[in-house]
């Protein structure tokens, strides 16, 4: 083994590592295994980029645009409401006519797409013959997987593959090379579930409860019952008077208010800026252990209401001042920056033209020349000062008494008392959360005639401590407004309040290629933005409750959402989720459909006549789409899956590698010692089996674009024909049912369904092994080695 071959195979396994762990994105993987390569020479630059050029690249974009034309103008919708029309009211017909759309429909449109498209429309089926979900959406998704196998451009490891034989010197693969096949592989895919395989679905779904609009249901099936209560605002609370955002009741009380008693009964929608008044009923969903703690005990009693901000920073605290540039710290509140646990700073005030902040200052986002009054040990202020603060200029402020004046600091530092039974006696202040919640920050304790300056998350104060805030005296009033809140005793009628006229739940899933992964709902503002709540998170089978907020979002998530159902019609349209909902929204062009389905054909038919290669017919439809309406070049680009183009891309110049180092030869020799003696079968039996294992964990892209060189050398080695393995690899990487990170279908029907990962096993393992054995049966008749 050569150098050259070693080094190629270290980044191929580090690859394949970090595809399988996705410790980082695959897309970022990708780029790095390009930089690698490059940077060692394993590849000229002009290869390292070559990628990017490719005609495989181009026709794998290219058809996302076409297959967004088909979807935005309604097409692919329009032949599905058709052929559904004939499955009446019997499960078994209805399985077959879902399952043959989808196959069909993923010949010539991206199979992630179809998934997402005909995931409301099965959903919405199964309520109306009342039966799960669960039973559908599986068998749609592997109809997709299989339907794609039908046409060269039906999925990204047909053109792939294509591609790797023209790179090689071969004819590379025609429009409807694979069809023979592919028809055969998605007819017994669907004889199999009929027969076999609709046994194993389980009959689960989070969905279930929301037929017919029964709320109950879905709140018993979501386990919201012992959540929800109705809490009671005293008629003298000093809340009255406050809109529901500045009462922190949410922050403070961990609980999420759903609406607002009306007269003539139920609940009306309630939103940040609503006003609250004495008497005010609210729906409230989260756990009352908080509401019931602060109620039973005072927090603390106001030891003095006026404090000289002198005598703090007398003990050896300084000032400084922090001037916001652009950069890091621009859009992102204080709360967001962890200023105190970066830094060990506290920020006092905050000041923007001639107005000044010095209360609730956590949730204040900073915009450029926002400054920011920070207090903090007066050497690790000299220190701060002399490193930096990125996206800021910090200056040291020398006249602190002048500096208190000028943000009236007397005025927002208050003196408390923890009295006997204070339920913040005995605990960290991390567990306070006197400055998330309550807008109230801990400059110092007092304990035995000893003042501790700053103190950390995990300092407990006791009982008779006297703590130096930096508050208001109204945000006192707030706390004892909150202890005085009265939870109602009788939720009986809690249940059926969720569903009115005016207000409605749905579910929710994350879409495909959608950009929240990774993210929380606070990051994205989920509750400002849509003007919807989230009631609850479905993932692996159950349902969360807790701090949704603070969820790191993952695919397959699926939310039981709650709010005004003109609102929940309008999140049917954003196109990071799919709305589980009877009421469909309309495409957005539909009266361009018939100039899309003509795009389309027209595509299709100048590729069998070699009029055009199929990159370039692909790029002209896909241009057409634009230019006759039936996409907005904005809609085009969100079309686009880039991080499967970023990856295919950035994954090509790998092969190539190979190519060059003679790993690619090593391999093959390998193959063939392992199973070529065995014959023909075994062979493509082999090749099916390990393409078919990678791409359970490894994107199918990564797999098809490492493995078709090594099976076009394994032929040419035994001087058989490559076709019959290269399509093997093709089939292979497509057909990955087995796991629901497999493909981005599986994910995407794993909430609405209710499945979890046992179930693609018991699934998709004998689904693999019929595909297995229709490719050994029908494929060296139809492509002789």
């Amino acid at each position: 083994m050569t150098s050259e071959i070693a080094l190629t195979l270290a980044i191929l396994l580090a690859a394949v590592v970090l595809f399988v762990t996705e410790w980082i994105r695959v897309d970022l993987t990708a780029l790095l295994v390009l930089v690698a390569l490059a940077l060692t020479g394993l590849v000229t630059p002009a290869e390292a980029l070559a990628g990017f050029s490719n005609s495989a690249v181009i026709t794998v974009w290219a058809v996302f645009i076409l297959s967004g034309g088909l979807a935005a103008t309604g097409v692919a919708d329009f032949v599905g409401r058709q052929v559904f029309r004939l499955s009446g009211e019997s499960e078994t017909r209805l399985l077959i006519v879902l399952m043959v759309t989808a196959g069909l429909l993923s010949a010539f449109m991206n199979n992630v797409g179809v998934a997402a498209l005909m995931l409301p429309v099965a959903v919405n089926l199964a309520r109306q013959l009342r039966i799960s979900p669960s039973r559908l959406l599986m068998p749609m998704v592997a109809a997709t997987l299989l339907g794609g196998t039908i046409t060269l451009i039906g999925t990204s490891p047909n053109i792939l593959s294509s591609d790797a034989l023209a790179a090689a010197g071969y004819t590379p693969f025609q429009f409807f090379d694979f069809t023979p096949l592919g028809l055969a592989l998605l007819a017994g895919g669907i004889l199999f579930i009929l027969v076999i395989g609709r046994r194993l679905l389980p009959v689960r779904s989070p969905v279930e409860a929301l037929q017919n609009g029964n709320g109950t249901a879905a709140v018993e099936l979501y386990g919201l019952n012992e959540r929800l209560a109705t809490i009671r605002l005293p008629l003298d609370s000093p809340l009255a008077g406050h809109t529901l955002g500045s009462s922190r009741i949410g922050r403070a009380l961990g609980l999420t208010i759903l609406g607002r008693a009306a007269q003539e009964g139920g609940f009306t929608p309630i939103e940040a800026g609503t006003v609250l008044a004495g008497g005010d009923h609210l729906l409230a969903l989260g756990l009352l252990d908080r509401l019931q703690e602060i109620s039973r005990t005072p927090f603390f009693v106001l030891e003095a209401s006026e404090v000289a901000a002198v005598d703090l920073f007398a003990d050896g605290l300084g000032l400084a001042e922090l001037h916001v540039e652009e950069g890091a710290l621009v859009g992102r509140t204080i709360s967001e920056l962890a200023l105190r646990t970066r830094y060990q700073i506290n920020v006092l005030a905050v000041g923007r033209g001639s107005k000044v902040w010095r209360s609730d200052l956590q949730s204040l986002q900073l915009q450029p020349a926002d400054v920011l009054l920070v207090e903090g040990d007066r050497e690790h202020l000299v220190e701060l000062v002399a490193q930096g603060v990125p996206g800021g200029t910090l200056q040291r402020v020398e006249q602190a008494a002048e500096t208190a004046l000028r943000y009236d600091l007397d005025d927002a530092l208050l003196a408390v008392r923890l009295p006997e039974d204070s339920p913040l006696a005995g605990r960290p202040l991390s567990e306070s959360r006197l400055a998330t919640a309550y807008g109230l920050a801990v400059l110092a304790v007092q304990r035995d005639g000893e003042r501790l300056l700053m103190p950390g998350p995990e300092m407990e104060p006791q009982a008779g401590d006297v703590l130096w805030l930096e508050g208001l005296p109204a945000d006192l009033a707030l706390l004892r407004g909150l202890q005085s809140l009265e939870i109602e005793a009788d939720k009986g009628s809690v249940d059926i309040a969720l569903q009115s006229e005016k207000m409605g739940l749905v579910e929710a899933v994350l879409a495909p290629r959608t950009s929240l992964i990774g993210k929380t709902l606070r990051d994205i503002h989920f509750r400002d933005k849509y003007g919807v709540t989230v009631l609850a998170i479905w993932r692996n089978g159950r349902a969360y409750r807790s701090n949704l907020g603070e969820m790191v979002l993952q695919p397959g998530d699926a939310f039981l959402l709650y709010g005004p159902r003109e609102k929940l019609a309008l999140l049917a349209g954003e196109p990071d989720f799919v709305v589980l909902t009877r009421e469909l929204p309309a495409p957005p062009h539909p009266h361009k459909a018939w100039v899309a389905a003509l795009i389309m054909v027209g595509v299709v038919i100048v590729v069998l006549a070699g009029v055009l290669p199929i990159a370039i017919a692909a790029v002209t439809g896909a241009a057409l789409m634009v230019l006759t309406g039936c996409l907005s070049m904005d809609e085009a680009y969100r079309s686009i899956d880039w991080r499967a183009v970023f990856l295919i891309a950035c994954m090509l110049p790998l092969g190539t590698a190979m190519e060059n180092s003679g790993a690619t030869q090593l391999l093959a020799g390998g193959m063939v010692n392992l199973v070529g003696g065995w014959g023909s079968l075994a062979l493509l039996a082999g090749f099916f089996v390990f393409a078919n294992l990678a791409t359970q964990f490894i994107p199918s892209a990564v797999v098809i674009v490492l493995l078709a060189p090594i099976a076009i050398e394994t032929a040419v080695d035994l001087a058989v024909s490559p076709y019959s393995l290269v399509m093997t690899v093709a089939i292979a990487t497509s057909a990955s049912f087995m796991s629901p990170v497999g493909h981005p279908g599986n994910v995407l029907v794993m909430g609405p369904g209710g499945y979890r990962f046992s179930d693609y096993i018991r699934l998709g393992l004998p689904l693999t092994l019929v595909t297995l054995l229709i490719v050994l049966l029908l494929l060296p008749l139809l492509w002789p080695l």
